[in-house]
């Protein structure tokens, strides 16, 4: 709940959009109900499923199997955000040929996230949405769905929150160059040194 409040405030997510999840065991998943403003959930709201999308208890949320797609695929995975950040979602639609954020403009972007890919396109609540993303799991901890929202997973509920908010300030940074005047890289062995310490550092987003 508190996750959620967080994305309201900082517009990730309008109205009933987005979802959060929390695995508590191999078989055992919390995820927020379905078609329920996040900011206004209370405890008795809060759905419970299995990894086989077995619904438990409550509501779940219709997009559930986008994030039993990264459990299943990435052991290490034990919350998930789903959220609709606008600046990364624009981002998709007025680049729709991108695979990825320039991720060699900005240390910070190197460092907290690696790279950030760009899923196609997926009817949300379709089976299509965890499809998509399986092609960049386990390496991939945040990533962008095409003209929809953006995903991100983590070892515990506050890497997976921090992985949307850095992808959305990201993302207004890449705007604002962009209407500035342009995107310009780092020199290639600046972003090679950078890509070596966050292997050096886990692979966490930060």
């Amino acid at each position: 709940m508190e996750i959620c409040r967080r994305l309201n405030s900082k517009n990730l997510l309008a109205a009933a959009d987005g979802n959060v999840s929390l695995r508590l065991a191999d078989n055992e998943i919390l995820i927020t109900p379905s078609g329920r403003n996040k900011a206004h959930i209370r405890p008795q709201d809060i759905a419970t499923i299995t990894l086989d999308n077995e619904v438990v208890d409550g509501v779940p949320s219709g997009e559930r199997l986008m994030h039993l797609e990264v459990y299943r695929n990435v052991q290490e995975a034990k919350a998930i955000v789903h959220a609709h950040p606008p600046a990364a979602i624009a981002w998709s639609i007025s680049f729709p040929e991108a695979k990825e954020l320039p991720s060699g403009c900005m240390s910070e972007l190197i460092l907290a996230l690696g790279s950030v890919p760009i899923a196609p396109y997926a009817r949300p609540g379709t089976r299509d949405m965890g499809k998509v993303l399986a092609p960049f799991l386990p390496d991939s901890r945040v990533m962008i769905l095409g003209r929809h929202g953006a995903i991100s997973w983590g070892e515990d509920l506050e890497e997976a929150y921090n992985g949307m908010e850095r992808l959305e300030h990201t993302c207004l940074i890449l705007k604002y160059a962009h209407e500035f005047g342009g995107i310009s890289e780092l020199p290639p062995d600046e972003i090679s040194v950078l890509r070596e310490m966050r292997a050096r550092m886990g692979g966490k987003s930060l």
